[in-house]
């Protein structure tokens, strides 16, 4: 994929231009030194030795003058004419750099708290769009060959790529880098273009993926319609198993290690009571004739069939996160212990051991005391203990134990799903500022476990407050509606006309508008 900010004109050619116009200058003075030159210098036709006339004497006295005057006007306003042209060429490169798609910002531009509610904005509006585009390029998939696929596959990659560059770049502004005020400002526009740049590649692509999926054709639509119904009815199957799951975490576990998925299962069962809606919706519709509100409805229930998915599976994700962290709980004390052991031995061989690590080896032995008293009292947080493990040991960890790794892998893992769950499914009401948060702990998963965790944690706090701030949509109880509005598969307030999101950018994505009679 070529980078947004090398499109456009080729800088070579603005040194070009840059060339040209020196050397019209140079030539500029080459020419009138030219003829200047010829009457400073003596007349050939003089014979040396001869005394000149006093009429002679004037005209060599005058020319000299004015030959003097000449040069010195000469260099001056060529320094005038370049010192202009390098001003201009200052000013349109200070009005005109930025991102490509991003405003241009002059010295009288938008304040800069308004230039920040723009670039949030912005992130917000290119990250639902890239979620809404593979979600519907899934079930596109489930009809369509690899091959036809492909072309909107890659524009949903290359639009997460800008929104991943976009998201690292406010995480940096929010950091405090850069620290001026320019800069900063420019560092705005970046991201507004940045997300501009995702936009316009689903946007382009909108047109050619509603002919892949042909839903305004019977055909089309009837295959699309039997691929969510398919779909519905397995997740309402599973939606029973996790029901029974969840209730198998609540007598194995404390309620901390099953809070990530509470209320998963109610609101899987939520989507799905729209789901049904929308379907027989859509299918009442097609047999009216009233293709168009027929595919508003198809893609509505589509959006929350796949909602339904991520919550049926966090807590499907989270019973084998569990089983699996309870599993390498022994391992990971083993090896804690292995670590603390050999950062004594470091220590004694420094004759004597520096306050810092005398403390804090005591207090990785008081906390490992703990976990040890919780693995053999009563039913305990699996995924806490390997979590309290990893961090009180990374202090004084060498890398000896390879297990610690992994343990703090699998709780990184977890909490990051967690995050990204809970933003996708109530992508309505979140805001910016926990969706760079959590881009940064996808970032830093692999990297860094113990920073990804950490991340995602304040992610989804930062969710959970947006939530609770958005408050409840208000929609008729029951018809899952309100679910619907407070996950984004809905864009708009007024649960009877807003248009179901679908695959495109900030321009199309609310094309498949109802037609409300």
């Amino acid at each position: 994929m070529t980078r947004s900010f090398i499109r456009g004109r080729p800088r070579r050619a603005a040194s070009h231009i840059s060339a040209r116009v020196a050397h019209a200058v140079l030539g500029a003075v080459v020419a009138v030194l030219w003829l200047v030159l010829p009457g400073m210098t003596p007349d050939p036709g003089t014979p040396a030795g001869a005394a000149p006339s006093a009429a002679a004497q004037r005209q060599e006295v005058e020319e000299t003058a004015t030959a003097d005057l000449v040069l010195p006007l000469l260099a001056l306003g060529a320094a005038v004419v370049l010192g202009a042209y390098g001003y201009l060429r200052r000013s349109r490169r200070t009005r005109t750099r930025t991102t490509p798609g991003g405003p241009r910002l002059g010295p009288s531009g938008p304040p800069l708290a308004e230039l920040d509610e723009r670039a949030r904005a912005a992130l917000v509006v290119a990250d639902d769009c890239v979620r809404v585009g593979a979600e519907e390029l899934d079930f596109a998939a489930a009809r369509a060959d690899a091959d036809a696929v492909a072309p909107y596959a890659r524009a949903v990659a290359a639009a997460r790529a800008e929104l991943t560059e976009a998201f690292r770049m406010r995480r940096r502004y929010d950091e405090g880098v850069p620290a001026e005020h320019a800069a900063r400002r420019q560092a705005l526009a970046g991201i507004v273009g940045r997300c501009a740049e995702a936009g316009r590649l689903l946007d382009e692509e909108a047109a050619g993926f509603d002919r892949l999926r042909d839903l305004e054709e019977a055909e089309g639509f009837g295959g699309a319609l039997e691929v969510a119904e398919a779909r519905f009815r397995e997740l309402a199957g599973r939606t029973g198993a996790a029901e029974a799951a969840f209730a198998d975490l609540a007598r194995r576990y404390p309620p901390a290690a099953r809070a990530p998925v509470v209320g998963c299962v109610e609101q899987a069962k939520d989507r799905l009571v729209f789901a049904t809606a929308r379907l027989n919706q859509a299918r009442q519709c097609a047999d009216r004739g009233e293709r168009g509100r027929a595919v508003a409805h198809l893609r509505a229930a589509e959006g929350a069939v796949a909602q339904a998915g991520i919550l049926v599976g966090a807590v499907d994700r989270q019973a084998a996160l569990l089983a699996r962290a309870a599993e390498l709980v022994p391992a990971a004390l083993t090896g804690a212990e292995a670590e603390l052991a050999g950062a004594r031995e470091q220590a004694g061989a420094a004759a004597v051991p520096a306050g810092e690590l005398r403390a804090r080896l005591l207090h990785a032995d008081a906390v490992l005391s703990v976990v040890r008293e919780e693995l053999t009292s009563g039913p305990y947080d699996p995924l806490d203990l390997l979590h309290r493990i990893v961090r009180v040991t990374a202090p004084v960890a060498a890398g000896r134990a390879a297990v610690l790794s992994a343990a703090a892998a699998l709780v990184a893992r977890g909490a990051v799903a967690a995050a990204a769950d809970h933003v996708a499914t109530h992508r309505g009401a979140v805001g910016a500022e926990a969706r760079t948060v959590l881009a940064a702990a996808q970032d830093a998963q692999e990297a860094d476990p113990l920073a990804a965790e950490a991340l995602a944690r304040q992610a989804r706090q930062l969710a959970e407050r947006d939530v609770r701030a958005h408050g409840h949509p208000d929609a008729a109880p029951g018809t899952g509606t309100a679910g619907a509005l407070l996950g984004g598969i809905l864009l708009g307030p007024d649960p009877t006309e807003a248009p179901p999101a679908s695959y495109g950018g900030p321009r199309t994505r609310a094309r498949r508008t109802p037609r409300l009679p």
